[in-house]
């Protein structure tokens, strides 16, 4: 169980596509992110709490067990790898030639992700909270939907307690161990 506190916060970590592409625009890869994130919190031994996929970015909440740095390498790392892999195997060569830069260390000649993060700390029940408001109000404010609860792609439904039958990616709200009633 993780207790948020001081010693133990959760992380909030927005990643940005390069150059604000809207790389994020197809229910398949939408798919592709989540099962992406998926699978970086089970290579990671991390917990996603909440998170939300907008055209151009994500915004994800994780507990504290690996530095926010190495968090980040999971996610970015894992994301970067299905998405590119994916748009190779679909020969989406424009989106690639968006993608592209000089071959960089190991050999990587594609970025998803801008490399700015912006980690913030959440020690405190009410800041989580607070972020989590904030990451599912974000297809609202940025008018894809009226309301949080209609954007398929958040886990808004998930702190609803209104899981899909094919909701496309779980949290793990229940290793939370809350203070208050």
């Amino acid at each position: 169980m993780h207790t948020i506190s001081r010693d133990s916060p959760c992380y909030y970590l927005p990643s940005v596509a390069k150059d604000r592409l809207s790389v994020f625009r197809t229910d398949e890869i939408k798919l592709v992110t989540c099962a992406a994130l998926n699978e970086a919190r089970h290579s990671g031994n991390f917990a996603l709490y909440a998170y939300v996929l907008m055209p151009d970015h994500l915004h994800v909440i994780t507990d504290s067990t690996l530095q926010p740095s190495k968090t980040l390498q999971f996610i970015n790392g894992i994301t970067s790898r299905r998405i590119i892999d994916y748009l190779k195997e679909h020969k989406y060569e424009s989106s690639l030639a968006k993608l592209r830069h000089e071959t960089r260390q190991r050999s990587y000649t594609h970025s998803l992700w801008d490399h700015h993060p912006n980690v913030r700390l959440l020690w405190s029940e009410k800041m989580l909270m607070g972020r989590v408001n904030y990451t599912h109000q974000n297809p609202a404010r940025a008018g894809i939907v009226n309301y949080p609860a209609e954007y398929r792609w958040s886990s808004v439904r998930c702190w609803n307690r209104k899981v899909l039958e094919d909701e496309p990616l779980l949290m793990n709200i229940d290793r939370i161990s809350w203070r208050r009633s």
